[in-house]
């Protein structure tokens, strides 16, 4: 659930990156975090499990916007993937205002990741939610390795609901960007719509430094909904405010 300070005129936005062990969750954060040059960053904590890891970083003032005159500070986080840490993804899973699915592209994980996406509409179901309301967006991630499902078979799979999806190579960023941005502009037009219907609603604002880009979305443009085609990988989706390096997907 949305954090305000009212006296401070500051929101806290909570965004979890779930899906299978392995499949990319915390390569996607620890590139984020680590090539981020655009603004504010808080300290990343691991809390470490055996064979994955849950993580957990704040992400202050990204130039978002601002609705009804607040800024907006992201907090993102991953679940760990194992089956046996489900009570400890309901924990993480809980207050959240959108989550990012990370799929691992390689057939031999056509399973995982469909038991993983079935385990995170369970524990939204426990909270009262429908995954088909919710803001949620899917990344089909790995896709530089060998034996893997296709994008429309993976989609026709794993997204039920007509999500905005993005493939991605994590390990060098690509893809990376895109998805946060499909996030963030998704819950950004769920706080504003739960805003007008309760009367509160002014237009959001687009907020940033002179002579600066954030390079992340205005949370009223629908431009980047549910792509049409197959995105194309390139190096040029590689944002202005990040370097690329690259390693290997470790959670």
């Amino acid at each position: 659930m949305v954090f305000f300070n009212y006296a401070l005129r500051k929101l806290n936005a909570k965004i979890v990156y779930y899906g299978p062990g392995l499949c990319g969750k915390t390569t996607n954060l620890q590139w984020i975090h680590d090539n981020f040059e655009g603004g504010n960053k808080g300290k990343m904590v691991s809390l470490a499990t055996e064979g994955d890891r849950t993580i957990f970083f704040d992400l202050l003032p990204l130039d978002i916007g601002k609705i009804r005159g607040m800024d907006v500070t992201l907090q993102l986080y991953t679940v760990p993937g194992q089956v046996h840490y489900n009570s400890t993804r309901q924990l993480v899973l809980r207050g959240a205002d959108g989550v990012v699915f990370v799929a691992d592209s390689q057939r031999a994980m056509q399973s995982s990741n469909g038991d993983s996406l079935k385990n995170l509409d369970e524990n939204l179901g426990l909270q009262g939610i429908n995954l088909a309301e919710f803001p949620h967006v899917i990344q089909f991630n790995k896709r530089d390795l060998g034996e893997l499902m296709s994008l429309e078979e993976m989609d026709g799979t794993l997204n039920r609901f007509d999500a905005p999806f993005f493939e991605s190579v994590a390990v060098e960023g690509i893809g990376v960007q895109d998805t946060l941005e499909g996030i963030v502009r998704l819950v950004m037009r769920s706080l504003k719509d739960r805003y007008e219907a309760r009367g509160m609603g002014a237009q959001p604002t687009r907020v940033k430094a002179a002579g600066t880009s954030t390079g992340l979305p205005d949370p009223g443009d629908d431009s980047s909904q549910h792509p049409s085609g197959v995105r194309a990988l390139s190096t040029a989706e590689t944002p202005t405010i990040f370097s690329a390096p690259s390693g290997e997907d470790i959670g």
